[in-house]
Protein backbone atom coordinates (compact mmCIF):
# COMPACT_ATOMS: atom_id res chain seq x y z
CA UNK A 1 0.00 0.00 0.00
CA UNK A 2 1.63 3.70 -0.58
CA UNK A 3 1.30 5.98 2.13
CA UNK A 4 -0.24 9.69 2.05
CA UNK A 5 2.24 12.21 2.22
CA UNK A 6 1.91 15.22 4.17
CA UNK A 7 3.76 18.22 3.47
CA UNK A 8 3.42 20.58 7.18
CA UNK A 9 5.06 23.83 6.47
CA UNK A 10 5.45 26.09 9.74
CA UNK A 11 3.37 29.87 8.37
CA UNK A 12 5.90 32.61 7.46
CA UNK A 13 7.48 35.38 9.85
CA UNK A 14 4.52 37.24 10.95
CA UNK A 15 4.97 41.12 12.85
CA UNK A 16 3.62 38.91 16.56
CA UNK A 17 7.07 36.54 15.85
CA UNK A 18 9.12 39.36 14.82
CA UNK A 19 8.22 41.15 17.93
CA UNK A 20 8.58 37.99 20.29
CA UNK A 21 4.93 38.01 21.39
CA UNK A 22 3.08 34.57 21.91
CA UNK A 23 0.58 33.52 18.99
CA UNK A 24 -1.44 30.83 19.30
CA UNK A 25 -4.89 32.04 18.11
CA UNK A 26 -4.12 35.20 18.29
CA UNK A 27 -3.00 36.65 14.36
CA UNK A 28 -0.92 38.88 12.58
CA UNK A 29 -0.09 39.36 9.03
CA UNK A 30 3.23 37.77 7.68
CA UNK A 31 6.49 40.28 7.65
CA UNK A 32 8.49 40.70 4.49
CA UNK A 33 10.15 38.49 5.40
CA UNK A 34 6.97 35.72 6.32
CA UNK A 35 6.45 36.35 2.63
CA UNK A 36 9.83 35.21 1.61
CA UNK A 37 9.82 32.48 3.91
CA UNK A 38 6.20 31.33 2.43
CA UNK A 39 8.46 31.72 -1.48
CA UNK A 40 11.26 29.74 -0.42
CA UNK A 41 8.62 27.02 0.91
CA UNK A 42 7.02 26.99 -2.38
CA UNK A 43 10.54 26.87 -4.35
CA UNK A 44 11.42 23.90 -2.27
CA UNK A 45 8.14 21.74 -2.54
CA UNK A 46 7.96 23.01 -6.61
CA UNK A 47 8.32 19.72 -7.91
CA UNK A 48 5.93 18.35 -5.63
CA UNK A 49 1.84 18.44 -7.45
CA UNK A 50 -0.45 18.66 -4.27
CA UNK A 51 -3.09 16.74 -4.76
CA UNK A 52 -4.89 18.62 -1.47
CA UNK A 53 -4.01 21.50 0.60
CA UNK A 54 -5.09 22.61 3.95
CA UNK A 55 -4.62 25.32 6.51
CA UNK A 56 -5.61 26.40 9.60
CA UNK A 57 -8.23 29.62 9.55
CA UNK A 58 -5.63 31.80 10.39
CA UNK A 59 -4.32 34.90 7.97
CA UNK A 60 -0.82 34.03 8.58
CA UNK A 61 -1.06 30.03 7.60
CA UNK A 62 -3.79 31.02 4.74
CA UNK A 63 -1.89 33.68 3.10
CA UNK A 64 1.45 31.12 3.16
CA UNK A 65 -0.59 28.72 1.81
CA UNK A 66 -1.60 30.65 -1.16
CA UNK A 67 2.24 31.24 -1.83
CA UNK A 68 3.47 27.59 -2.16
CA UNK A 69 0.46 26.87 -4.16
CA UNK A 70 1.31 29.70 -6.58
CA UNK A 71 4.70 27.88 -7.14
CA UNK A 72 3.18 24.46 -7.25
CA UNK A 73 2.63 22.60 -11.06
CA UNK A 74 -0.80 21.47 -9.48
CA UNK A 75 -4.74 23.23 -10.52
CA UNK A 76 -5.06 24.21 -6.53
CA UNK A 77 -5.25 27.86 -5.39
CA UNK A 78 -6.94 28.06 -2.66
CA UNK A 79 -6.51 26.14 1.25
CA UNK A 80 -9.62 24.54 2.88
CA UNK A 81 -8.75 26.24 6.27
CA UNK A 82 -9.77 24.48 9.13
CA UNK A 83 -9.66 25.63 12.58
CA UNK A 84 -8.53 22.25 13.63
CA UNK A 85 -5.68 22.73 12.25
CA UNK A 86 -4.94 26.49 14.84
CA UNK A 87 -1.63 26.79 16.60
CA UNK A 88 -2.14 26.10 20.23
CA UNK A 89 -4.48 28.23 22.77
CA UNK A 90 -2.16 30.37 24.95
CA UNK A 91 -5.29 31.71 26.77
CA UNK A 92 -4.11 34.83 28.59
CA UNK A 93 -0.82 34.49 27.55
CA UNK A 94 -1.71 35.41 23.69
CA UNK A 95 0.32 38.45 22.48
CA UNK A 96 2.44 38.59 25.92
CA UNK A 97 6.23 39.03 25.23
CA UNK A 98 7.31 35.28 25.24
CA UNK A 99 10.55 35.55 27.77
CA UNK A 100 8.15 37.24 30.63
CA UNK A 101 5.57 34.60 30.20
CA UNK A 102 8.01 31.48 30.05
CA UNK A 103 9.74 32.52 32.87
CA UNK A 104 6.45 33.35 34.72
CA UNK A 105 5.51 29.76 33.98
CA UNK A 106 9.01 28.10 33.59
CA UNK A 107 10.97 30.27 35.85
CA UNK A 108 9.98 28.51 39.22
CA UNK A 109 10.91 24.79 37.97
CA UNK A 110 14.35 26.28 36.68
CA UNK A 111 13.16 26.73 32.82
CA UNK A 112 14.57 29.86 30.90
CA UNK A 113 12.44 29.52 28.31
CA UNK A 114 9.83 27.29 26.07
CA UNK A 115 12.86 24.60 24.96
CA UNK A 116 13.98 25.12 28.54
CA UNK A 117 10.38 23.33 29.44
CA UNK A 118 10.64 21.24 26.80
CA UNK A 119 13.42 19.63 27.59
CA UNK A 120 12.70 19.45 30.97
CA UNK A 121 9.13 18.64 31.49
CA UNK A 122 8.33 17.43 27.35
CA UNK A 123 5.80 19.39 25.20
CA UNK A 124 2.57 17.68 26.58
CA UNK A 125 3.20 18.54 30.00
CA UNK A 126 4.25 22.02 28.97
CA UNK A 127 0.61 22.69 27.61
CA UNK A 128 -0.75 21.25 30.69
CA UNK A 129 1.79 23.88 32.80
CA UNK A 130 0.30 26.39 30.52
CA UNK A 131 -2.99 26.12 31.30
CA UNK A 132 -2.74 25.63 34.91
CA UNK A 133 -1.01 29.01 34.97
CA UNK A 134 -3.68 30.99 32.95
CA UNK A 135 -5.91 33.16 35.71
CA UNK A 136 -8.91 32.92 33.15
CA UNK A 137 -8.71 29.22 32.49
CA UNK A 138 -9.10 29.46 28.34
CA UNK A 139 -5.30 28.15 27.29
CA UNK A 140 -5.57 24.37 26.24
CA UNK A 141 -4.45 21.61 28.11
CA UNK A 142 -2.70 18.93 26.72
CA UNK A 143 -6.01 16.78 26.17
CA UNK A 144 -8.15 19.62 25.06
CA UNK A 145 -5.30 20.51 22.24
CA UNK A 146 -5.65 16.89 21.13
CA UNK A 147 -9.24 16.55 21.19
CA UNK A 148 -9.11 19.18 18.59
CA UNK A 149 -6.29 18.66 16.45
CA UNK A 150 -6.45 14.97 16.18
CA UNK A 151 -9.97 14.53 14.76
CA UNK A 152 -8.91 16.66 12.09
CA UNK A 153 -5.70 15.33 11.25
CA UNK A 154 -7.47 12.15 10.59
CA UNK A 155 -10.59 13.98 8.28
CA UNK A 156 -8.16 14.63 5.98
CA UNK A 157 -6.25 11.60 5.52
CA UNK A 158 -9.58 10.39 5.60
CA UNK A 159 -10.12 12.46 2.45
CA UNK A 160 -7.37 11.15 0.59
CA UNK A 161 -6.42 8.56 -1.82
CA UNK A 162 -3.00 6.33 -0.95
CA UNK A 163 -0.23 8.49 -3.05
CA UNK A 164 -2.11 11.30 -2.39
CA UNK A 165 0.16 14.95 -1.82
CA UNK A 166 -1.17 17.26 0.52
CA UNK A 167 -0.26 20.21 2.28
CA UNK A 168 -0.82 22.01 5.29
CA UNK A 169 -0.02 25.52 5.93
CA UNK A 170 0.19 25.19 9.63
CA UNK A 171 1.91 26.80 13.23
CA UNK A 172 5.03 25.94 15.12
CA UNK A 173 3.48 24.44 18.42
CA UNK A 174 1.68 22.39 16.31
CA UNK A 175 3.61 21.06 14.27
CA UNK A 176 5.80 20.51 16.88
CA UNK A 177 3.63 18.69 18.78
CA UNK A 178 2.80 16.01 16.15
CA UNK A 179 6.30 15.34 15.31
CA UNK A 180 6.30 14.74 19.72
CA UNK A 181 3.09 12.21 19.40
CA UNK A 182 4.39 10.41 16.26
CA UNK A 183 8.70 10.24 16.69
CA UNK A 184 11.07 10.67 18.76
CA UNK A 185 13.14 13.24 17.18
CA UNK A 186 14.03 15.89 19.21
CA UNK A 187 12.13 18.77 18.85
CA UNK A 188 13.80 20.88 21.72
CA UNK A 189 15.47 23.57 18.90
CA UNK A 190 13.47 26.10 17.65
CA UNK A 191 11.12 25.40 14.39
CA UNK A 192 11.70 27.62 11.41
CA UNK A 193 9.04 29.54 9.71
CA UNK A 194 8.33 28.49 6.45
CA UNK A 195 9.94 25.26 7.37
CA UNK A 196 8.72 21.66 6.07
CA UNK A 197 7.80 18.22 7.93
CA UNK A 198 6.95 15.53 6.16
CA UNK A 199 4.57 12.64 7.61
CA UNK A 200 3.50 9.52 5.89
CA UNK A 201 0.46 7.79 6.77
CA UNK A 202 0.00 4.02 6.07
CA UNK A 203 -1.77 1.15 7.57
CA UNK A 204 -3.51 3.75 10.02
CA UNK A 205 -0.63 5.17 11.40
CA UNK A 206 1.57 8.25 10.97
CA UNK A 207 5.36 8.18 10.97
CA UNK A 208 7.65 11.60 10.84
CA UNK A 209 9.74 11.30 7.95
CA UNK A 210 11.57 14.60 8.22
CA UNK A 211 11.30 17.59 10.47
CA UNK A 212 11.68 21.24 10.54
CA UNK A 213 13.91 21.01 6.79
CA UNK A 214 14.20 24.25 4.57
CA UNK A 215 16.43 21.96 2.17
CA UNK A 216 17.85 18.46 0.94
CA UNK A 217 13.26 17.45 0.18
CA UNK A 218 12.39 14.24 -1.60
CA UNK A 219 11.16 16.56 -4.72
Amino acid sequence: MTGINLYFVRHGQTHLNHYRRIQGWADSDLTDKGVMDAQAAGRALSKIKFDQAYSSDTKRASRTARIILKANPGDIHEPVQKMSLREENFGYFEGNDASQAWNMIGGPSGAADYSDMIKMFSIERTRDMIADADPYGEAENDQEFWARVQPGMDEIVTMAQPGDNILVAAHGTLIRSIVSKFSDIDITDRILNGSITKLVYEDGEYRVEYYNQVDNLDS
